[in-house]
């Protein structure tokens, strides 16, 4: 079987590490079933799968090799398919976790003990986690003045005060859901005389429903909730208006709570610290208040203190984090083992509200966190938690409320609207389109009229206009270079634009983009490559440099400093901007262009998908969803129409069993 093994690694079926690992395992224990399932759980945790489902187990492509050659490890295997169980459980190597063992084998899955003790860590924290008591009637009237309407801004969204164009307007900037119930007369009549205090009892909450209030209410009353929602949602505009009420309470009770803010990138940290500190001003509360809510986020790993050249941390169950409250942005991007480092890391007494958007794409590493988790949140809300949601907020929420389900889904909500993306929003509306698998429906989209979409379906034919769009794309970050503008300045125009591939090698991947844009330059006369090190090279870290600070999928831009020297900088999460000398960073490359992957985290006012030309399994739903929603506000799909409908038909799937725990809380 080894032998059979070191094949797939020449031919790149497995890793090395896949054939090490059942190497190990054959020097413990001789037997061929043994090595084949051991190669297997490992190929499958470098797939971010957490286990192997031997039920569900594809038999006629094993490592991904055609049907012949997966019969010809089965048979090297000595052992039927259909007797795989049974003989496995045998196997003094593998236990159901109870004894220490390489494997661990659990309602037909099959992990890695490392990987199972993760997955059974979250479970048991989830499991634990409990709600807080909370006083209803003084909730009521904090939610209702943190979220109160704000009639100057609804006021200037609305294009017209003509009777007939408000209506829609309304609707979406008070989140009116029962519009039938409205006297909409005398709603025009109120505010064509300017009385817009009177659309209180005009418009009652009863009428509405806010998902972000729903969301504060929920985080108010337990230790642990998920926020989810797609972009333009609102979700850090929510949890700062939540933290308010928390300190709130704190003040009330003597203490102000410990808050901290973080995220899986320095990027996304950059971008929740600018987050939160817009929404802080906004807040409806007092200076007091205001000024116990933190500004600045860190990274995950800078929070619970990394150990060079070691794989655990600082913080850990012996030595806990000291905070109160601990909001992670990003949290699709956290995988299994972080998450089970991060909750033994946190105080017992502590909340933790996770901030993401379930659609996005999974983690990197291992498992889908988010994903398994926010799976319940179709099951609805329990009928106790839904009277009380009802009382705190004042809505209507029995269309939502379900008898029996999972008791984590109380814990769960997602923000259904996008402030920032509506009916004329060709983004927003292919967002959904993807989002739901429907490839008629992104046909239909992307040959409509929509100015804010652009679709290539032409292949080699567009190439050309591609290069022109990245040309005229980051032509704005390298004039400022040429006027000598400020690092922030350069930095923020080249974060205006982004061109984002699915792959790394071929013509339409990372490699092939980046050599042909900075040819394309170059040939502007916008950068010099006659040398590796030039003025406005953009650099992607490709590997955690904890001592300089820099970690993998920062970004950097080179710049001449005041005697001529090249120096890399960057803007740090507290919006600081640190330079290095080129000879002092860690692994790096150039990123004109950037995979979707990386992108996570980030957004750009104009994006440029590139989809390769040939399908593959790394093509998704999830991944075009997460590229796609990394636009703002113009985006152009560089895609042939048969790679992009397979890629919005297959939809990432995760194996783990972190779902199946949490289903019997």
């Amino acid at each position: 079987m080894l032998k059979a093994l070191s094949g797939l690694v020449d031919t790149g079926n497995i890793r090395t590490l896949d054939y090490q690992f059942a190497r190990f395992l054959t020097s413990l224990y001789d037997h061929d079933l043994l090595t084949l399932v051991g190669a297997l759980v490992s190929h499958q945790l470098g797939h971010g799968n957490v286990c192997l489902k031997l039920d569900s187990l594809d038999i006629t492509h094993l490592f991904g090799c055609k049907d012949a050659e997966s019969r010809q490890l089965i048979e090297k295997s000595g052992v039927a398919p259909d007797a795989w169980l049974d003989t496995l459980k045998a196997i003094p190597l593998i236990t159901d976790g109870s004894s220490a063992s390489p494997l661990v084998l659990q309602d037909n899955r099959l992990y890695l003990r490392r990987y199972w003790l993760y997955e059974k860590a979250v479970s048991d924290w989830l499991a634990n986690s409990q709600n807080t008591p909370v006083n209803l009637s003084g909730m009521h009237e904090t939610l209702s003045r943190l979220f109160t309407r704000s009639y100057p801004f609804i006021r200037k969204q609305l294009t017209s005060l003509v009777a007939d164009d408000i209506r829609p307007q309304l609707i979406k900037w008070l989140d009116i859901e029962k519009p039938e119930q409205i006297d909409w007369e005398a709603v025009a009549a109120a505010i064509q005389a300017d009385h817009w205090q009177t659309l209180d009892h005009l418009i009652p909450e009863s009428t509405c429903l806010n998902w972000q209030k729903v969301a504060a209410a929920v985080a108010a009353m337990r230790r642990f909730t998920v926020i989810s929602g797609g972009p333009g949602t609102g979700k850090t505009t929510t949890v700062t208006r939540l933290l308010a009420l928390l300190v709130e309470q704190g003040i009330a009770q003597g203490k102000v709570p410990d808050i901290r803010l973080v995220a899986p990138t320095g990027k996304a940290a950059a971008r929740l610290t600018e987050s939160i500190g817009n929404a802080r001003s906004q807040l409806n509360c007092s200076e007091a208040v205001q000024n116990s809510i933190p500004t600045m986020a860190s990274t995950l790993h800078r929070l619970l203190g990394v150990i060079p050249n070691q794989p655990g941390f600082k913080h850990n169950r012996q030595n806990r984090l000291h905070l109160d409250i601990l909001v992670v942005d990003e949290a699709s991007m956290v995988d299994l083992p972080l998450m089970a480092r991060l909750l033994e890391a946190l105080p017992d007494h502590a909340r933790l509200i996770l901030l993401g958007d379930r659609d996005q794409l999974s983690s990197v590493e291992a498992g889908s966190v988010l994903g398994d988790i926010c799976s319940f949140a179709s099951e609805g809300y329990s009928p106790d938690q839904c009277e009380q949601l009802q009382q705190l907020t004042g809505f209507d929420l029995s269309p939502f409320q379900q008898a029996n389900g999972s008791s984590l889904r109380d814990s769960l909500c997602l923000l259904r609207k996008s402030y920032r993306f509506d009916a004329h929003s060709g983004i927003g509306q292919l967002a959904s389109a993807v989002n739901s698998g429907n490839p008629l429906q992104v046909n239909a989209l992307t040959n409509s009229n929509y100015s804010d979409i652009t679709l290539h379906t032409q292949g080699e034919k567009d190439y050309p206009y591609l290069m022109t769009l990245a040309l005229e794309g980051y032509r704005a970050y390298l004039n400022e270079i040429v006027q000598q503008g400020s690092p922030e300045t350069i930095i923020a125009a080249f974060n205006q634009f982004r061109v984002l591939c699915a792959v790394r090698e071929g013509r339409y991947g990372v490699a092939g983009l980046n050599l042909a844009i900075s040819q394309t330059l170059a040939s502007a006369g916008l950068i010099r490559t006659d040398a590796p090190w030039y003025a406005g090279r953009p650099i992607l870290i490709t590997r955690n440099d904890h001592s300089l600070g820099l970690y993998n999928g920062d970004i950097g831009i080179t710049l001449p400093d005041g005697v001529g020297r090249l120096r890399v900088a960057f803007e740090m999460p507290d919006r600081s901007i640190r330079t290095f000398l080129p000879s002092r960073l860690p692994e790096h490359e150039t990123v004109f262009a950037m995979t979707i992957h990386k992108s996570q985290g980030s957004e750009f006012d104009h994006t440029v998908i590139v989809l390769p030309d040939q399908a593959g399994p790394v093509l998704t739903r999830e991944l075009v969803y997460t590229g796609i929603t990394r636009a703002k506000k113009q985006l152009d799909l560089f895609a042939c129409q048969p790679i992009l409908e397979q890629a919005i038909c297959r939809a990432t799937v995760r194996d783990s069993g972190l779902a199946a725990r949490l289903a019997t809380l």
